[in-house]
Formats: C-alpha cells, sequence, structure tokens
C-alpha cells in the first residue's frame, strides 16, 4: 500500500486529490496539511512514502518544507512531488534541487496523478506530462555555475556519460538505445550513478548533471 500525504492550503484541492488516490487499491491517503510547517510535522508523524506538495502556502512554502524534509536523514525515503497551478512556475527548478522527485500542475488528469504517484515511489523521477525537455534546460539555466560534486571522480566514464543522458531527460530505455545496451543495463549504470553519488532518486540526478557541468543549458544531446 502507497501511503501518502496532502499538503496544500486548498481543502478543496486536498478533498479531490483524497477522493482520488483513496479510490485506489493500492494508495491511501494517510493524513492532510494546510502549511507547510503542519506539513513537515505530520512527515515526521507519519512517515508517508509520497508526499504531494503545493509550491506555495502559507507561513512555511513548500519548497523550505520541502528542503526540511529531504535534509532529515530519517525522513530519507520520504518521496516529495510539488504541486503547482503553472507549468511554468519559476519555482519549479529550485523545488528539483531542494530534493523534490517532480512536480504535476494541479489540472493535471487523474489517470495521469494516479500513475504519477505509483512512478515517483518506484524511484522514477516525474515531470509533469507537458513540460518538455527544453523546460528542464529553461530552469536549468537559471542554476549555479558548475561546482565539484561529491563522488563525481568515482563514475566511471560510461555512468558520466549515462549521468548527462539522464541529466537531458532521457528514459532508461532511451539510454539503452542510444548507447546500444539493454535496458537493465541502462538501469543499473543509473542505479550505480546514484549510489556513488548519494542521490535520493532520479530527479535529483538530473540536478547534479547541470550542477556538475557534465549537461549544459542549450544541450538536447
Amino acid at each position: 500500500m502507497i501511503r501518502v500525504l496532502l499538503a496544500d492550503d486548498q481543502l478543496l484541492v486536498r478533498a479531490g486529490f483524497r477522493a482520488l488516490l483513496d479510490a485506489q487499491p493500492d494508495i491511501e491517503v494517510v493524513g492532510e496539511a494546510a502549511d507547510g510547517e503542519e506539513a513537515v510535522a505530520s512527515v515526521r508523524e507519519l512517515a508517508p512514502d509520497l508526499t504531494l506538495m503545493d509550491i506555495r502556502m502559507p507561513l512555511v512554502d513548500g519548497l523550505a518544507a520541502t528542503r526540511r524534509i529531504t535534509s532529515d536523514p530519517q525522513l530519507r525515503a520520504v518521496r516529495v512531488v510539488m504541486l503547482t497551478t503553472f507549468e511554468l512556475d519559476e519555482y519549479v527548478f529550485e523545488a528539483l534541487r531542494s530534493g523534490a522527485s517532480g512536480f504535476l500542475v494541479k489540472d493535471t488528469e487523474p489517470d495521469e496523478l494516479v500513475r504519477a504517484v505509483r512512478a515517483v515511489v518506484a524511484g522514477d523521477a516525474l515531470l509533469s506530462p507537458g513540460v518538455t525537455r527544453r523546460l528542464i534546460e529553461e530552469f536549468a539555466a537559471r542554476s549555479k555555475e558548475p561546482t565539484g560534486i561529491e563522488g563525481l571522480a568515482e563514475l566511471t566514464e560510461r555512468e558520466r556519460e549515462v549521468m548527462a543522458l539522464v541529466g537531458i531527460g532521457l528514459s532508461n530505455e532511451e539510454i539503452a538505445r542510444r548507447l546500444v545496451v539493454s535496458p537493465l543495463t541502462a538501469k543499473t549504470h543509473v542505479s550505480r550513478t546514484m549510489v556513488k553519488l548519494g542521490a535520493r532518486d532520479r530527479a535529483q540526478l538530473v540536478v547534479l548533471a547541470y550542477e556538475s557541468g557534465l549537461v549544459r543549458p542549450g544541450w538536447l544531446g
């Protein structure tokens, strides 16, 4: 059973998401929060598998709440997906840097929301279906200048190559075709890279790919 926490200051939004998710046989909404402070407290109390977190909330916003959750070693297993009203939200890339596993626009189709919850809990990064690779790069262009990333020197040449391909938005299947290897081999390379860099998930690996300079804005591969 996938345990989900809903954090949004709009009661109707939470009620709609709860009704949809609770109707699934493998998903259970275990709690709700109306602001970031309450969200962090609820995550610590309930330890959900996934938190759907609104970016803009009173008192403590979703970005600050996400940073507090993802920086707590005891909450490392908790995944956070940011909710936003607009796809081009200026805070989306900052949310990924803060440790979010991805984001969704609030008017996402019901079946896409359910698939997203399952995908993130399974370890996949998530970008709203309408968001293209160019959008990733648009936000990446606002990121910091390349910096030294701990663990980068431990990567093999192939792992660096795979990390760069993850950074431009390729799936394991697309990476496999690009490198002429099996999808399982591609997945193994991605997993090993994440372990060496201490990345929580694929979304954080994308951020590290940009911040390390392995991928630069404007390169689509």
